[in-house]
């Protein structure tokens, strides 16, 4: 059997071009998402926008988690998924749990938040996705799994290069310098079932830098948002502490500039 890395990411977190940078390795089978199947269309009672679902896709936990170990018996798989989706069932497979290198994406959350919003007017409380991260994380350092990767989307931005080298030595790979960028448009046919998702990232060759200007941007924008959703204002000091405590397990917080 061959290895199963999951970044187990919360939405709007970048999740999709580190998934893209894994692609451009060339190492890896990559998935996009398996489990998103299983939760909106058996757990959750809300539909996903820009969600076309594919046919012969597994739809329970079950079979999603054998399919990805199946892949493992060919190829190291790389997937990228959501937290929310699966707690607190992973935590009760203490054998997949064993079985697979986890790994946890995080970005600040006003920014996710703000981001999802303006895709999703509906969004709620649990699909903002961070304390399902903390609980998942926090399960398995329960378990004795303590070799978790917890990676920051900011870090990543500002200094991809160093970000990634630290991520990937973290998970005893090789640096690959190519696989930080891409051809344009060239979108991977899987994501086709939730294209809406990713356009930034189909439409780019990397990931690229934020500046201090854009930051400020977002705050304004996010304090302008809330005006017509104040719930916003209420899901981040939700989320924020599990962020913090997330953060604090970060391999790239040297690249942070806080």
């Amino acid at each position: 059997m061959h290895p199963v890395i999951i970044l187990w990411a919360h939405p709007r977190s970048m999740s999709t071009a580190i998934e893209r940078v894994m692609r451009e390795r060339e190492d890896f089978d990559c998935l996009h998402e398996p489990f998103l199947h299983y939760y909106y269309l058996q757990r959750s009672n809300k539909p996903l926008p820009h969600f076309d679902s594919e046919q012969n896709h597994p739809t329970s936990y079950a079979q999603t988690r054998d399919m990805i170990l199946q892949r493992a018996e060919s190829a190291p798989v790389f997937a990228k998924d959501m937290s929310y989706y699966v707690i607190p069932e992973i935590l009760e497979d203490e054998e997949f749990c064993e079985r697979v290198r986890h790994c946890f994406l995080i970005r600040n959350p006003m920014r996710s938040i703000m981001s999802y919003y303006k895709l999703d007017a509906e969004v709620d409380l649990d699909e903002i996705g961070i304390e399902a991260q903390w609980r998942h994380l926090h399960g398995l350092q329960q378990q004795g799994i303590g070799n978790s990767v917890v990676l920051e989307a900011e870090a990543v931005q500002n200094d991809t290069k160093q970000s990634m080298r630290l991520f990937w030595k973290a998970l005893g790979l090789e640096y690959v310098s190519q696989a930080l960028s891409w051809e344009q448009e060239s979108t991977p046919e899987d994501w086709q079932y939730v294209q809406g998702w990713h356009q930034n990232v189909s439409a780019s060759q990397g990931i690229r830098e934020s500046s201090e200007i854009e930051s400020e941007k977002a705050r304004v924008d996010f304090d302008h948002i809330c005006l017509e959703a104040p719930q916003l204002v209420d899901y981040l000091q939700h989320h924020l502490p599990f962020y913090e405590q997330l953060k604090a397990f970060s391999v790239t917080r040297s690249c942070d500039d806080g």
